[in-house]
C-alpha cells in the first residue's frame, strides 16, 4: 500500500516506521522543522519493542495517489489537516484518522465525504522528544479500525495486511469501530478529567486518599454516558479498566497532563468539553467533568496570557 502519514510525532512516527517496516510505502507530511530533523537524523524511534533509526520521505506540500491517509494530528489541529491533505485525497484514498474523541468523524465526511472516512484508534503510550525522537514508553502498541457502516471491505482488509505485516503492532479490523471509539473516550475521559484535576498519574491518584474511589466513580460515570448513547461497553472492559485505575504502582499519565505540565496545547473541547456535553444529554452527574473543563479552559486562558510557572 501507499500510504501519507499527516506528521511524524510521537503516534504517526511510530506506526509510520513500523509500517515501512513491514513493506509498505510510506511518506510523512510534516511542517519545515520537523522536515529538517527528518532530513539531519532520519525517523528514530525507541521502543521496547525495537528501534528504527533510517531516513524517510518526507513531504511538507500534499500530492495525489495514495490508497489511504494516516491522520494523527491533535484533535485541535483538525481544520489546518484537513487543508493539508485535501491534494491527497482522490477517489480511491481512505482516510484513517485516530484522533481522541468522536467529533472529528463527522468534520471529515462533511469535507472529504462520508465513504472516504474510516473510524479508528490508537492505544499507545509514546512521546516525541525535543531532538525528534519518538519515545514509545510501554507495550501498547494497538490500533483498531473499520467502516462506520460494519462492513468489512476490500480497503479494510489491505490495511489490516498491512499492519499484520508491521513488527510491534497490533491491528485489528473490526464491524463495531464507532463503539470501540466509545470505548477508548470512556477510558481516556476517566483517565483525562482525573489527572487534569489532580495534576497526577494514575499511580499517584491511587495513592492519595479516596484516589482509587474518585476514578472508578467516573469510570462508572463514563460508562453510562457511553450507554446513553447506544454503546454500551463490552464484557471485560469494565474488569480491565477498574484493574487499570486501581494500580498504585501505574506511572500512566494521558498526553493531555503531559502537554499541560509541558506549557502546551490540550484538547480541552474535543475530550473534555465533547465529554461534558455528553454527560449532559445522559443525565449523568458531570460535577466533576465540568471541574476539570472549567481547570482546562482557565489553563488555556493563562497560557495565552503567558503567565504560566516558569
Amino acid at each position: 500500500m501507499r500510504i501519507l502519514v499527516l506528521g511524524a510525532g510521537a503516534l504517526g512516527g511510530y506506526f509510520g516506521a513500523r509500517l515501512i517496516e513491514g513493506g509498505a510505502e510510506v511518506a510523512f507530511l510534516v511542517r519545515e522543522g520537523r522536515a529538517a530533523q527528518l532530513a539531519a537524523r532520519g525517523l528514530v524511534v525507541e521502543s521496547p519493542f525495537g528501534g528504527f533509526a533510517r531516513p524517510v520521505a518526507a513531504l511538507m506540500a500534499a500530492e495525489p495517489g495514495w490508497d489511504a491517509v494516516l491522520l494523527s494530528c491533535k484533535a485541535y489541529d483538525l481544520d489546518a489537516a484537513i487543508a493539508a491533505i485535501r491534494r491527497a485525497v482522490d477517489e480511491r484514498t481512505a482516510i484513517l484518522p485516530v484522533l481522541n474523541g468522536l467529533g472529528h468523524v463527522e468534520r471529515l465526511a462533511r469535507a472529504f465525504g462520508a465513504d472516504r472516512v474510516l473510524g479508528g484508534l490508537a492505544k499507545i503510550q509514546a512521546t516525541l522528544a525535543p531532538d525528534g525522537t519518538v519515545k514509545h514508553l510501554n507495550d501498547w502498541r494497538y490500533i483498531t479500525f473499520g467502516e462506520a457502516s460494519g462492513t468489512m471491505t476490500p480497503r479494510v482488509g489491505a490495511l489490516k495486511a498491512a499492519f499484520d505485516a508491521a513488527p510491534g503492532v497490533v491491528a485489528e479490523a473490526v464491524p463495531d469501530v464507532m463503539a470501540r471509539m466509545w470505548e477508548k473516550l470512556v477510558h481516556l475521559g476517566t483517565s483525562a478529567v482525573a489527572t487534569v484535576l489532580m495534576r497526577a498519574n494514575v499511580g499517584e491518584i491511587a495513592r492519595a486518599p479516596g484516589g482509587i474511589a474518585l476514578m472508578q466513580s467516573l469510570l462508572e460515570r463514563n460508562m453510562a454516558i457511553a450507554a446513553h448513547h447506544g454503546h454500551p461497553v463490552r464484557d471485560g472492559f469494565e474488569a480491565e479498566y477498574r484493574r487499570i485505575f486501581s494500580d498504585t504502582g501505574s506511572q500512566y499519565a494521558t498526553s493531555m497532563l503531559r502537554d499541560l505540565e509541558a506549557g502546551g496545547r490540550i484538547e480541552s473541547d474535543q475530550i473534555l468539553g465533547f465529554l461534558l456535553e455528553a454527560a449532559r444529554r445522559a443525565g449523568v452527574p458531570d460535577a466533576l467533568h465540568e471541574a476539570a473543563f472549567v481547570s482546562a479552559k482557565a489553563y488555556e486562558q493563562r497560557r495565552e496570557a503567558g503567565r504560566l510557572p516558569r
